[in-house]
């Protein structure tokens, strides 16, 4: 190396380490915030604005903050599991997975955490009381609907009615008689889905959520499966399934429960002439505290606890509380104008009244989450086509295969699926459900996947089509999921030919009678492999959605996935 070139990477050097914007400097340790999907967009602006400002401890020390999003359940037992790794010896306190600040995005789940991890480690007091950990926001439970059927939806117990109504002139002689159609998010994931499972017991019991017991829960458990057999589809995220709602119209779902700050976000950016949502006030409802939780953990040190207590007074800051309500949650400290969104031409009331509910015991939720998982949640029939081509050789078809092997093992008691291979040929289907002898035969298809030959995508979309049409489940979710690497090579089906039959099958006018079948594409490897456009255009012609993903990310998104059916 010359002396010029010795030079320009030492000056670089010492750039890198100097500079206090970098968040790889030596100087600037991480604070990584584990926060429920409600609060993402909340955290990632906020860490924008806070690390710009180059904040640092007393000692000198500089810090940054990161924000990693998931589901409030697959944060507590991410926790918990962190905590055993600990104890076990298979993690250290150094890893950077860990986090240095957690929030959930309701009080329900905060206990849940809190609970859990005390049954495991009894006295150290690991997760503070809810009342020691400060509250950066909060968005009230509400049910969102078109502006044609609010009068319908606008009654003191709508979870009572939803029992036995099946079309929304059944709540309203004055509304239309469009059949009912519920989403909401999964209770085992999401808070807002498990927000959702509290309210429907409360509200077919008469009881509140603090007064249900274990043996309740069992005695109403019938009523709220009535509930859930008007679900069209479940979901990881409550502002995405608010904005799927909006794209996909009131055939596929004319209520969901979701945050009052989703229906701001569904209803900002609409495109010209399109229909607004809006948001109807329970008398009774949950409203989810969005708390900061500094663990008291052996991975916390003095410098990351001293950062974290200075992350949360800037998040409890006015300025960084603004971003809260400019996306539509309400503020965590008093004082804070709400903003213009909080306004009728957004959906929302800044002014509703209600009953806050509170939450029930920890062993009640857990009797309830049990509930729903083996009795009231709507079945599922899947069918998942899988392309086999000569292009998923190497490390794609291995991690396909493991992939599918989780998943088949993860079946509910009620849930089918069904397995076609294809690549310049579709095969016949595989069924498999959750007993022995179906695991056995997913099992077999699996390890009978060959990377060969072309990529027949359509006529296999088609087929898969067809297949449910003929065997139908009218008291299930019905979907297809695609995982293909390829573009179409082999079918005799046009992609124009292939939409127009997926119209046929849909959630719209001419189906109304009818259980729509939605389907769901993944993009599987490298962009230029397969064409994401074509895959986003059967989707979005179906009612469901696109995604990319790799060997790496593969096991995640079908995990995902999964938790919608």
């Amino acid at each position: 190396m010359n002396n010029f070139c010795k030079l320009v990477t030492v000056l670089s050097t010492l750039l890198l380490t100097a500079c206090p914007n970098n968040p790889n400097s030596q100087q600037s340790f991480e604070v990584k915030f584990l926060v429920g999907s409600a609060l993402e967009q909340f955290c990632q602006q906020a860490a924008e604005q806070l690390n710009q400002q180059q904040p640092k401890l007393d000692n000198g020390q500089r810090f940054h903050l990161t924000c990693e999003a998931k589901g409030s359940g697959d944060i507590v037992s991410e926790v918990v599991s962190y905590l055993q790794q600990l104890q076990n010896g298979t993690l250290s306190v150094d890893s950077p997975e860990l986090p240095s600040l957690i929030s959930v995005d309701g009080e329900i789940y905060f206990t849940q955490l809190r609970s859990q991890v005390e049954q495991l480690f009894a006295g150290q007091n690991y997760i503070p009381q809810v009342t020691d950990a400060p509250l950066l926001a909060s968005s009230p439970m509400v049910f969102m609907t078109s502006t044609e059927l609010a009068e319908s939806v606008n009654q003191g117990n709508l979870y009572t009615a939803l029992v036995s109504a099946e079309t929304h002139q059944n709540l309203n002689n004055n509304s239309p008689q469009i059949p009912i159609r519920f989403v909401h998010t999964a209770p085992t994931r999401s808070n807002s889905g498990l927000q959702t499972l509290v309210a429907q017991f409360t509200a077919v019991s008469g009881k509140k959520p603090e007064e249900l017991t274990v043996a309740d829960i069992q005695q109403y458990q019938t009523q709220v499966q009535a509930i859930q057999r008007k679900i069209t589809r479940y979901g990881i995220s409550t502002n995405s399934l608010a904005k799927d709602m909006v794209k996909n119209g009131v055939y596929w779902a004319s209520i969901a429960s979701v945050y009052e700050s989703s229906v701001i976000q569904a209803n900002t950016n609409l495109p010209p002439n399109a229909s607004r949502y809006q948001a109807i006030y329970p008398t009774e409802t949950l409203t989810s505290n969005m708390r900061a939780v500094v663990p008291n953990t052996p991975w916390m040190n003095e410098n990351e606890k001293a950062a974290a207590q200075q992350v949360i007074e800037y998040l409890r800051s006015p300025e960084a509380q603004k971003i809260a309500t400019n996306l539509g949650l309400r503020p965590g400290i008093p004082g804070v104008n709400l903003g213009p969104k909080f306004s009728p031409e957004f959906g929302v009331n800044s002014a509703a009244k209600y009953n806050a509910l509170r939450s029930p015991k920890p062993e009640v939720v857990d009797a309830m989450l049990r509930s729903w998982q083996d009795y009231a949640k709507k079945p599922s029939q899947v069918v998942l086509i899988v392309d086999s081509s000569g292009s998923m050789s190497g490390d794609k078809l291995p991690a396909v295969q493991n992939t599918l092997r989780i998943y088949i093992e993860s079946l509910g008691q009620k849930d089918r699926i069904t397995l076609i291979d294809f690549d310049s040929e579709v095969r016949p289907p595989v069924i498999v459900d959750s007993t022995p002898e179906g695991k056995n035969r997913g099992f077999q298809f699996i390890n009978g996947l060959d990377a060969e030959g072309g990529t027949r995508l359509y006529d296999a979309a088609l087929s898969a089509q067809q297949w449910l049409q003929r065997n139908l489940n009218p008291d299930a979710i019905n979907a297809v999921i695609i995982l293909t690497d390829g573009e179409d090579s082999d079918s005799y089906l046009s992609l124009e030919k292939l939409q127009k039959a997926l119209k046929r099958t849909n959630f719209n006018t001419e189906n109304e009678q009818q259980q729509g079948i939605a389907f769901f594409t993944i993009g599987y490897g490298n962009e230029g492999e397969f064409n994401p456009e074509v895959l986003k255009q059967i989707a979005d012609v179906s009612g469901g959605y696109y995604r990319k993903g790799d060997p790496q990310t593969i096991t995640q998104l079908m995990s995902d996935l999964q938790v919608e059916f």
